[in-house]
């Protein structure tokens, strides 16, 4: 071995010489202390938490574990537990708080309590409290004297601390993959409700003489953030899923982001109402990010009221199905238009201005007699919603919500939409307004022949108009239909196989003492068609506002009552002609 070498060894055998009793004392000392202060530490922690919470909360655990050296402490089976009988007396006195929480955790983790400086400044400074699983419990009830409250403490904790400590500050408070649990205790009886896998970050959470008095500050803390992935829903029916990959909330910003929302029905589009056992509407919906900006979330915390200025909603489809295979429920359809539905939401929501991009829209339905579906398609929809509110402050302010929306109708012709959707209405009562403009009709061949077995040979739209008033029973207005070379076919189902046939004499009948080919006509002649439809008990939104509009469409093309009316007589003028030759053939062969 070298010179070199040797003192080298030398070296490194007298540090550890130095080092090892060292670190043995020091393990000694930091065990020592730890259990010579264990019964102060627990008893002054279980103070700490009752005193500075006005007697609201008390903590339990079974054991407490330090290390005086590294700063690191482990609380085991921690109960965070409020007082029912304090509760009440905060209430009488109206301190009380709208939310009171039950934590449950079998480990919560201190990270650098920093023991120097709480021995020498009686500053308690911790880097991070992590909770791991915890399981909390959060009941809500509102409270009168809470109402318009900013969100700090009605009395400074710091009076309740300052015999314990000059200052308690903790960096992060980490809750990970929380169990959690909300009780509404504000209607007839208690509602409940859950989810998983929640985290939370409480950044920068102070309690000094000055703190609770900081406008930056919410609750003491700086900044709170909230993510959550993976969320999985079964809905009570059983009939979807609903889902999202990833939530992120940050308040001192008030955004929050969900990605990947998706509605899934469980069932294929023809086995759905099989399942539900009746003629149910299907909704299949995915969208790849929402977006809200500008929420309130002190007034979420004390009122579970969700306010934001703006929502955002990007790249996606709403899609819907229903079928005439099976029968309906029979059952008159009520309150369950779009605004009506806004206002049972149990949660109060107000959202400004809502916007769509890039959304695809579409409606399909089933008819058994021809066998086929029929579907209409608004794709690459955008716009505006504003005032989607069920607040009664809100709807005093401004009643009507209104959606401004235009999109690309069968992905081709340019269709502009004005909803203007009455909150306070107890009828159901909106209005809308719109134009579509050039558009193929032989497009529509995808909606006419599998549910009116009607075929379009022919035609062109140049403009089509309405403007229609409408409520849960009736609709009214107008529609104007500009186009030019209409011609259809007329179909029926074959008896020999699953096809749709063209019935050459009805169709000739329609082309030629129905149909206007052109409107205007080539003499200038034009027909506006006024608008009065019934809506039948059992159909829903969606189906009011297409059937309402192909009842103008039918009159401007000429299928007007009169008309009808006309054909009809003519094919029983011509199906007698048919019988009579059939009756006078018959009677010349016998007389053969």
């Amino acid at each position: 071995m070298s010179e070199n070498a040797h003192r080298n060894f030398r070296i490194v055998k007298y540090i550890a010489a130095i080092l090892l009793p060292i670190s043995i004392m020091s393990t000694a000392l930091s065990w020592y202390y730890a259990e010579k202060l264990r019964p102060t530490i627990t008893k002054e922690l279980k103070d700490l938490v009752y005193t500075a919470t006005d007697s609201l909360y008390r903590i339990e655990f079974s054991t407490i574990r330090t290390n005086w050296i590294t700063g690191n402490a482990s609380l085991y089976d921690v109960n965070i537990i409020p007082d029912t009988l304090a509760l009440k007396r905060l209430n009488l006195k109206e301190t009380g708080p709208n939310n009171v929480y039950t934590i449950r955790v079998k480990r919560l983790m201190i990270h650098g309590f920093h023991p120097i400086t709480l021995y020498r400044k009686n500053k308690l400074h911790i880097d991070q409290l992590l909770f791991i699983r915890p399981d909390i419990t959060m009941s809500n009830r509102q409270q009168v004297y809470n109402e318009d409250k900013p969100p700090r403490p009605r009395y400074n904790p710091y009076d309740y601390i300052s015999k314990y400590l000059t200052e308690l500050h903790v960096d992060k408070i980490n809750l990970q993959e929380i169990k959690f649990k909300y009780i509404n205790n504000n209607g007839e009886r208690p509602v409940a409700d859950s989810l998983s896998n929640l985290n939370v970050t409480l950044e920068d959470w102070l309690i000094d003489p000055n703190s609770a008095a900081d406008p930056k500050r919410l609750y003491l803390l700086k900044d709170v953030v909230l993510n959550m992935n993976d969320y999985l829903y079964k809905t009570p029916d059983s009939l979807y899923h609903i889902k999202m990959n990833r939530l992120d909330f940050r308040a001192s910003t008030g955004r929050l982001k969900v990605r990947q929302f998706a509605v899934v029905p469980k069932y294929p589009e023809m086995d759905f109402a099989k399942a539900a056992g009746y003629a149910k509407e299907r909704f299949n919906i995915s969208f790849n990010e929402i977006s809200l900006g500008g929420i309130d979330f002190p007034l979420y915390i004390s009122r579970q009221e969700l306010f934001a200025k703006e929502m955002r909603v990007d790249n996606g489809f709403v899609s819907v199905f229903t079928t005439n295979e099976l029968p309906g429920r029979g059952e008159a359809i009520s309150g369950k238009f779009p605004h009506q539905l806004l206002q049972t939401l149990q949660g109060v929501v107000t959202v400004q201005k809502l916007r769509l991009e890039n959304i695809d829209f579409s409606y399909a339905a089933y008819n058994k007699r021809s066998k086929e579906k029929g579907r209409l398609t608004f794709n690459n929809t955008a716009g505006t919603i504003t005032n989607l509110t069920n607040a009664p402050k809100y709807k005093a302010l401004n009643p009507v919500m209104s959606a401004n929306l235009h999109t690309k109708f069968m992905n081709k012709g340019t269709l502009n939409v004005d909803f203007k959707f009455h909150l306070s209405a107890d009828n159901g009562f909106f209005n809308y307004k719109g134009n579509l403009k050039h558009l193929d009709g032989r497009l529509l061949n995808k909606i006419t022949r599998p549910l009116a077995m009607l075929q379009i040979k022919s035609g062109y739209v140049d403009e089509l108009r309405f403007d229609i008033r409408a409520n849960e029973n009736l609709a009214l207005g107008t529609l104007d239909f500009k186009y030019h070379n209409l011609g259809v076919r007329l179909l029926e189902p074959s008896e020999d196989d699953n096809r749709l046939v063209t019935k050459g004499f009805m169709s000739f009948l329609a082309n030629n003492l129905i149909i206007n080919s052109s409107n205007p006509d080539h003499e200038g002649n034009y027909v506006s068609a006024k608008i009065n439809y019934q809506r039948p008990p059992t159909a829903s939104f969606f189906s009011f506002l297409h059937k309402t509009l192909f009842q103008g469409i039918r009159h401007s093309i000429g299928f007007t009552p009169q008309k009808e009316k006309e054909i009809k007589m003519q094919i029983e003028q011509f199906e007698q002609r048919k019988a009579d030759r059939e009756q006078r053939r018959e009677n010349r062969k016998k007389r053969r």
